[in-house]
């Protein structure tokens, strides 16, 4: 099945978070606090993806109150976090959801994805991702980590499922 089939039966954007929504840079401050860029068009890719009707949730091996907050921010369904084994934490995402694997497309870019994205109905690696996740995947986006490369995958599944335009002629009547 190419891309652009799988593409149409997404229901579910489950997105790691350093490296992929993040450039995956971590930067501390003298008093330990935490610092993490987000790009704005991928946050707002976020936001027509929910206004699609499809909803989108983060996979972290990490934790985070910066990435809480973030979540709060933007239209996410829910936040997965300290997850140490994404495959197994996979199957609590897909029970919470009620979706299978075909319906999940998932965007990784480190070695602890593999075991999502060999599961999951599209599975998308960054451009800057490891080599092996980027044999592992179904996409791999032009824009790196954390700058753009989320807004291109949320435009690609909207274009797939014909829902784009629709989106676009929405915004513009606001």
């Amino acid at each position: 099945m190419n891309k652009l089939a799988r593409a149409k039966r997404i229901k579910l954007l489950l997105l790691d978070v350093d490296g992929v929504l993040t450039d995956g840079r971590i930067i501390y401050t003298n008093r330990g606090d935490e610092i993490k860029a987000f790009d704005v068009q991928d946050g707002f890719g976020l936001v027509l993806i929910d206004r699609s009707g499809l909803k989108t949730a983060l996979l972290t091996a990490r934790a985070s109150r910066l990435l809480e907050r973030r979540v709060r921010d933007l239209c996410v369904h829910a936040l997965y976090q300290n997850a140490r084994n994404k495959a197994v934490a996979f199957r609590r995402v897909k029970r919470d959801f009620r979706v299978t694997d075909a319906e999940v497309c998932f965007v990784g870019d480190e070695l602890l994805d593999l075991g999502v994205m060999k599961r999951v109905g599209l599975a998308v690696a960054v451009k800057n991702g490891r080599p092996e996740v980027k044999r592992a995947a179904h996409l791999v986006t032009r824009r790196e980590g954390g700058r753009g490369a989320v807004r291109e995958v949320v435009e690609f599944i909207l274009k797939a499922q014909g829902k784009w335009s629709r989106l676009l002629y929405n915004l513009t009547l606001q």
